[in-house]
């Protein structure tokens, strides 16, 4: 036999003794999901049945029969044929928000300014004389009267607190005369550039002040404690995890919550991902300007590489900046928060630091000013140089010509299915007939090439991303009205929705090799759904629950005890 021919079997002899050990040897793993149907949203779209996590990474993806022969594993889990996603990312969010919203007083839904003054009344008798009661959530659209309150209900409510509430938005709060008091508000107090002090007949402030104007009480409201600050930030993100999300863009996070963000990382006790996008110049953005981007604290738990700005307000309170007035307000076409000549200043900064952009904007003259800004400093980079992935905020009503210059400079759509949803009763209104059919624009968006990251803001909508994904593939409110979808044109598909709150949102925040995807290799943040949402009847995406979630292979959150295999 010559030694060529030895070589070669000898050759053969080794492939076979390795495929031999490979498929009768057990491989260890952490924990093995059985029975289930797990969307893995890859390249292929594949659809499988079972997940091999060995330590916090997906190991292997495939068949029941494949992992099971294959794997050995701590812990086996029999999904019972539940639907298994990749961890559901919200891309625009508000946790702070949201935990002061469950801490404090929560006026979502309230119907009527009288309905608020007796809630504030009641929760006034558990406050000492002179201590500021907070809450958030009116709207004043909900209301029989749909105009803006006045002081006096609250005075008489709380007469001997300071009282501040929040808008629904965010953009409005409404105050009584000693919350203005403390602020020394009269008669003489300008409205400041970017913000509307509204006023009765006599010129005095009513007690609702809109975006910029709100720092003028803001700034006598005394600021929480670390201490504060974590117990609202533990209620919201134990929220998160009852809905099945696995990460949070948070939107304009400072110093104190950041650390606060890191000691509960330290203790273990975040359940689950950050990523902080800082909230505009000040003492957080000249800290991470000197000292660079901070990417994957606590085995990438934490991250913080963006900023968020603002250019307008909301179209709720008719601070969103339009090219043409309100349809509903004439006069009036809205405000810029921010000059042209700063925001540009501030994203140059950006650029050059590798910062990420994330601006809020919301009506169509907005919007344009963004993009028309982002294209005079994104071209002054290197055309060798990454797409920075600079984002518009909301991106909730643009110009026809503007729909094509996302996809054209790579800038990334990040809206909120369930705004749609939530404003549609009065959006045209606001708009007038013509406007409306480039609000809330994801199909166009999406035919045009965008990527859109899919989010809820909440506390301005709900934690629960189902919600979301009902709205984007409907366009009809929780009680299938209309019937066809509002403006059903643009709707999106469940694929590209799913995509939306996973595999696009990870692109958002540059996580795409390590998230937004079941595949090996990559994080084991998943999410287990009761029920298929890509197959079922739409409504009954509103009834499903999430069974568990799991980040970096820990469950930290589970409905009920599933059946482990022994």
């Amino acid at each position: 036999m010559t030694q060529k021919l030895l070589g070669t079997l000898f050759v053969i002899v080794a492939i076979a003794m390795f495929y031999y050990f490979i498929t009768t040897t057990y491989r260890e793993a952490t924990m093995l999901l059985i029975n289930g149907t797990v969307y893995t949203f890859d390249q292929q779209n594949t659809v499988a049945q079972a997940i091999a996590i060995r330590g916090n990474r997906i190991q292997a993806v495939g068949s029941n029969e494949g992992l099971v022969q294959h794997y050995q594993a701590d812990t086996v889990i029999d999904l019972q044929g539940n639907t298994v996603f990749p961890g559901f990312i919200d891309g625009h969010a508000h946790i702070l928000s949201e935990g002061s919203r469950l801490h404090d007083l929560d006026l979502v839904g309230t119907t009527s300014p009288q309905q608020i003054a007796r809630l504030v009344q009641e929760h006034a008798k558990q406050f000492g004389r002179g201590q500021w009661i907070i809450g958030r959530g009116w709207d004043q659209n909900d209301w029989d009267v749909k105009e803006f309150p006045t002081h006096e209900i609250l005075d008489r409510a709380a007469p001997d607190n300071p009282v501040l509430l929040k808008r629904i938005d965010g953009h409005a709060v409404w105050v009584n005369k000693q919350a203005m008091e403390r602020a020394k508000i009269g008669s003489g107090t300008q409205d400041p550039a970017g913000g509307k002090i509204y006023r009765d007949v006599n010129g005095l402030p009513s007690g609702v002040f809109v975006d910029n104007a709100m720092d003028l009480i803001y700034s006598v409201v005394p600021e929480l404690t670390e201490e504060e600050i974590e117990t609202r930030l533990k209620l919201a993100l134990e929220e998160c995890a009852k809905f099945g999300v696995t990460e949070v863009h948070d939107m304009g996070v400072d110093l104190k919550t950041i650390n606060v963000y890191k000691k509960l990382i330290d203790r273990d006790e975040c359940p689950i991902r950050i990523y902080g996008v800082i909230g505009g110049p000040g003492e957080t953005w000249d800290h991470y300007r000197n000292q660079g981007r901070e990417i994957g604290y606590g085995g990438g738990m934490l991250t913080v590489r963006a900023i968020k700005l603002f250019i307008d307000g909301a179209l709720g309170s008719r601070g969103a900046a339009l090219v043409e007035e309100y349809s509903d307000d004439p006069g009036n076409r809205g405000l810029t928060i921010d000059s042209e000549e700063h925001f540009e200043a501030m994203c140059q900064q950006a650029l050059e630091k590798g910062f990420q952009v994330c601006t809020h904007a919301i009506g169509d003259r907005g919007n344009n000013i963004v993009l028309n800004v982002y294209d005079t400093v994104l071209s002054r980079r290197s055309s060798n140089v990454e797409s920075p992935r600079w984002r518009i905020e909301h991106a909730q009503v643009l110009l026809p010509s503007d729909v094509s210059r996302f996809a054209q400079r790579g800038v990334l759509a990040s809206m909120q299915p369930t705004h749609a949803t939530s404003d549609m009763y009065w959006a045209e209104a606001r708009l007038g007939p013509e406007r409306i059919k480039y609000a809330y624009a994801w199909r166009s968006l999406i035919d045009a090439g965008a990527i859109i990251v899919g989010g809820s803001d909440f506390p301005v909508e709900g934690v629960n991303p189902l919600w979301g994904f009902y709205a984007a593939v409907t366009r009809s409110d929780k009680n299938g009205y209309p019937q066809d979808g509002w403006y059903f044109e643009q709707k999106m598909t469940r694929e590209e929705t799913a995509r939306c709150f996973t595999r696009w949102a990870a692109y958002g925040g540059f996580e795409e090799e390590n998230k937004g995807t079941i595949e090996p290799g990559k994080l084991a943040d998943l999410t287990v759904l009761s029920k298929d949402i890509m197959k079922i009847p739409v409504m009954e995406i509103l009834s499903t629950e999430v069974e568990m979630t799991i980040v970096g292979g820990n469950i930290v959150y589970q409905k009920a005890v599933t059946t482990q295999v022994p």
